[in-house]
């Protein structure tokens, strides 16, 4: 068995989502998952072993079990490379069979994962007042361009659009009300994105769930968002562009390829590179 420590989106050989990559010819008990994911301290370790012609994958946060993490399978894409040589990897998840491809480029790896289904649907008033509150916007904040509305791409989020860029920045809430309130609902992130153009977005995902304030590139949340604009009938011309963590100091890029079947997975690719021991 292994413990890798891959920056999954990193802008090139800097930034990036730190994930802990576990691969093992048994999966551990859960238990013993949970622990070493919080041993690890990122927002999400991928536990992978065996299974068929593919890998059984599971995914901890240093607080519980979540059903898919995007920036953890680009990481787990990586490391499949790395031990097993360039190709496109079978990957059985707790609800969804996805692929992840991983192809080795110098130091780094370029990888890409197909996502769960999408899917999407408006957010309860209550809801909406509670993620409102949370976060300090005024309604007059939001973007109606992209109304708030619950997502889906492999795992539940809640996504905002908000009118201006320093109102991204400015991001700030209390990081045990906003676990109460993503648990209550059933949420893994609340992503706030603002648009610089119909291809180019930036998002912050907070993470309270897990037990972290927020991530800084967030593959599943990314692939939910780019099915919910496929929905809108936003003008994406067949991709997005992510750029994600800069407020954190770790900017991190994701591309999101959105095909025209309404539900239908989504790649989300981007680079991968080993974490330094002193990361």
């Amino acid at each position: 068995m292994s413990l890798q420590k891959i920056a999954a989106f990193s802008d090139g050989a800097v930034g990036g989502n730190p994930a802990g990559v576990w691969m093992g010819e048994a999966l551990p008990t859960p238990a013993e998952m949970q622990r070493i994911a919080a041993d690890v301290g990122f927002s999400e370790t991928a536990f992978a072993a065996p299974q068929g012609s593919g890998w059984r994958v599971r995914y901890f946060s240093p607080e519980s079990e979540v059903p898919f993490c995007g920036h953890a399978t680009i990481a787990l894409g990586a490391a499949l490379a790395q031990r097993a040589g360039d190709g496109v990897f079978a990957l059985s998840l707790a609800h969804a069979q996805i692929t992840v491809e991983g192809r080795r480029d110098g130091d780094l790896v370029q990888a890409a994962l197909q996502s769960p289904p999408t899917r999407s649907g408006p957010l309860a008033d209550g809801l909406l007042n509670r993620l409102l509150t949370l976060f300090g916007i005024a309604p007059a904040d939001l973007d109606p361009r992209i109304p708030p509305a619950l997502i889906h791409g492999g795992a539940d989020h809640a996504v905002l659009a908000l009118r201006s860029r320093a109102a991204l920045a400015a991001m700030h809430y209390a990081l045990d009300a906003g676990r109460t309130l993503m648990l209550d609902a059933g949420l893994v992130t609340i992503v706030l994105v603002v648009v610089e153009s119909d291809q180019l977005l930036h998002t912050r995902n907070a993470f309270a769930s897990g037990g972290v304030l927020e991530d800084p590139a967030t593959g599943a949340a990314t692939a939910a968002l780019a099915g919910y604009l496929r929905d809108l009938g936003w003008p994406h011309d067949g991709a997005i562009d992510v750029v994600q963590g800069e407020d954190m100091g770790m900017r991190s890029r994701l591309r999101a390829e959105i095909e025209p079947v309404p539900g239908s997975s989504i790649r989300v690719s981007g680079t991968a590179r080993w974490m330094r021991g002193d990361e």
